[in-house]
């Protein structure tokens, strides 16, 4: 028997972690795949005249036990690998793909999907039943349905090839991170670290079996000691560590994969009739077309400009005043932090024991509480898939509404960063609404024998803006698992994780759960103010860094032919010079680790972030007007995040706000 191929036999049919053997995994995709493809042929060989429901609504339904094992595995993969899991992931990825493929190009299921688009006014569907039949078809052709029998299989391998090499890029990132570690015997090496990073770096040499202290380029490790240690020598070696990641010609080199993608991708358009992938990607986006994303980004940048310039100016008066009379990127984080210490006196490390990760995230449950109803309640008879997991089933007026799993601290087999997800989509189907499970996966500093985990406060709105994703999960409300939760265009889906961080900025929120893990003090109302007044601090080199990634982002899936006679470097340096603010180096680049582009979801999307900080300074706006725990506000964005992918975008967001998003409400919040 194998279990990923029951019913799960859990509490809400979650998923059974403890008994998973990494052997079943393959057997299972195969398994599940051979039934899939069994309900495929029902469709297609179903004798009856085609309907929205015979196809449509059979074809969304289709692959559910599919979904959930490749959901459970393919997180995994990202949040407790190994390399048996990496090897089976290489191995399982093509055959997905093949799948896939196999489905999008099943001429018979097409034309049976052709006909009911055809005679779609026939069938009198609703507002959902319509965005699935067009979401449906256009999926259906977008993958090659229209296209001759020989570019079809163009098609399949280009996709497979695409899978596998997304799928090596981020092996590599991964591998590439774990390979550095910093090995410290000095303790005059240390100065300017403040203690309990110093813990950190004692745990870290611990596990290793070493004395002294070690960095590692994780970020809970690397950021502190750029932002805070003194020895320049020793800050310049970590960030070309960080810089060379996959950029080193060594065996995890990603600079030939970048082209190999680029190219997959751009081969892959013009198989469909586009100018360039750009085209391809944006015209199931908000923004629809590449012109129109470079004007909003250069827009940004002409505004921020001015702003980032001054702001890296007051930094090299700092440097200077210590004698260093060219700044390079890796001074930027100890004087920013140094400025910020001498404007608002106020540090990380005095913020942090007001922090403590249970208080925090005792906060954001609140916050949903207030807003939309909803609590939690830790369950320990859930399968989890590491001990540092916990499970909260979540209830809305006391029903079940959805299981929350959250994974908060670093470990070597879990990728950088910090990321939502599922584990299973929320639908309705006969008479039942079946609910989703969610997972907020982190990589906070790791409580020791003497403290709890404390957050900076960046961490702080990390966890708040991943939180926001959740609930966009969580609400969720439709009809369709297609159409549900984060299945929205991509350039919508940042809107509730970036509105949600808007909250860690009011006093009155913030005196709720900022409190000192050892006296219970209340967060000053001086630091709290500073808080407040530094929300903005460096917001002008933090758009133009965002901005440069987003134009760097826009040129590979636009300009991927100057590539042939360009390294990697070249064309990142080309690209990002307008939003460089220190000189470049030769021995770095950050285009072979940069994994939302070339592993996740954001190729051509990367502006998405910028485009989604218009929508959610808007939106917060809108509370700010009204109350932030306005309850009939409250109300309407609710429906807005239950809803999906149901409605277009933007129809989706004038309901909600009563007309479109202004851009002037970002720049009112960035730079007053």
């Amino acid at each position: 028997m194998n279990i990923l191929t029951e019913k799960f036999n859990t509490p809400y049919h979650s998923a059974p972690f403890n008994l998973i053997k990494n052997e079943d995994y393959l057997p299972a995709f195969k398994e599940l795949i051979q039934k899939s493809e069994a309900e495929i042929e029902a469709i297609v060989n179903n004798p009856e005249t085609p309907t929205f429901e015979n196809v449509i609504e059979a074809l969304a339904y289709s692959g559910e036990q599919l979904d959930v094992v490749s959901n459970i595995f393919f997180n995994l993969n990202s949040a407790e690998t190994s390399d048996e899991i990496q090897q089976i992931a290489q191995e399982v990825s093509p055959i997905l793909t093949e799948y896939s493929s196999k489905i999008s190009q099943n001429e018979a299921l097409f034309n049976k999907i052709k006909k009911v688009y055809d005679e779609k006014e026939k069938y009198n569907l609703n507002e959902e039943q319509e965005m699935l039949l067009n979401e449906t078809y256009k999926g259906f052709v977008r993958s090659g349905a229209l296209l001759n029998e020989e570019d079809k299989e163009k098609l399949k391998k280009i996709s497979m090839d695409l899978s596998l090499k997304s799928l090596q890029f981020g092996q590599n990132v991964l591998a590439s991170t774990n390979a550095y570690f910093k090995h410290i015997i000095n303790t005059e090496d240390l100065a300017g670290i403040p203690e309990a990073i110093i813990d950190q770096y004692v745990e870290e040499a611990k596990e290793r079996n070493l004395e002294g202290w070690v960095v590692t380029l994780q970020y809970p490790s690397y950021i502190p000691f750029m932002t805070y240690a003194e020895n320049r020598e020793l800050r310049k070696e970590l960030a070309l560590a960080n810089g060379k990641k996959s950029f080193d010609g060594g065996e995890f080199d990603n600079q030939n994969l970048i082209k190999e993608l680029l190219n997959l991708k751009q081969q892959k358009a013009e198989l469909l009739g586009y100018k360039n992938y750009a085209d391809f990607v944006l015209e199931e986006r908000m923004a629809k077309s590449p012109v129109k994303v470079f004007d909003f980004l250069n827009e940004l940048l002409t505004k921020a400009k001015p702003y980032a310039d001054k702001e890296i100016g007051e930094l090299k008066s700092l440097a200077k005043a210590d004698g260093i009379e060219e700044m390079q990127g890796y001074d930027h984080a100890f004087y920013a932090e140094k400025l910020r210490k001498a404007k608002f006196d106020l540090n990380d490390e005095e913020l942090k024991p007001y922090f403590p990760l249970h208080q925090v995230q005792d906060a954001v449950f609140g916050l949903a509480g207030e807003l939309f109803g909803l609590t939690f309640e830790e369950r320990n008879d859930i399968p989890k898939y590491h001990e540092d997991v916990k499970v909260y089933e979540v209830k809305e007026n006391g029903n079940y509404k959805s299981l929350l799993y959250v994974d908060y601290f670093p470990r070597k087999g879990k990728r950088a960063g910090a990321w939502m997800t599922s584990y299973k989509n929320q639908y309705k189907r006969n008479g039942e609404n079946s609910r989703p499970h969610i997972s907020i996966v982190c990589n906070f500093s790791k409580p020791t024998k003497d403290t709890p985990s404390l957050l900076t406060f960046q961490e702080v709105t990390t966890l708040f803006h991943e939180f926001g994703h959740a609930l966009h999960g969580m609400m969720a409300d439709t009809q369709y698992p297609t159409l549900s939760g984060t299945s929205v265009k991509w350039d919508f889906v940042e809107l509730p994780s970036q509105f949600l961080e808007n909250f860690c900025y009011e006093p009155e929120f913030l005196k709720t759960f900022a409190k000192h893990y050892k006296t219970g003090e209340v967060l000053p109302d001086e630091k709290i103010e500073k808080i407040e007044q530094s929300k903005n601090f460096m917001e002008g080199y933090q758009t133009l860094r965002q901005l440069g990634f987003g134009l760097l982002d826009m040129n590979y899936h636009t300009k991927v032919a100057e590539l042939e006679h360009e390294s990697v470097k070249e064309f990142e340096d080309k690209y990002t010079k307008a939003t460089t603010l220190y000189p470049s180096n030769a021995e770095t680049a950050m285009s072979p680790s940069f994994s939302h582009i070339f592993q996740g979801g954001y190729s051509a999307g990367y502006y998405s972030y910028k485009w989604a900080e218009v929508l959610d300074a808007d939106a917060f706006q809108y509370f700010k007007e009204n109350g932030i725990f306005n309850p009939e506000i409250a109300a309407k964005y609710k429906v807005l995040l239950s809803s999906g992918g149901t409605k277009d975008p933007m129809e989706l967001y004038k309901s909600f706000r009563g007309s479109e998003p202004k851009v002037e409400s970002l720049l009112k919040r960035a730079f007053g």
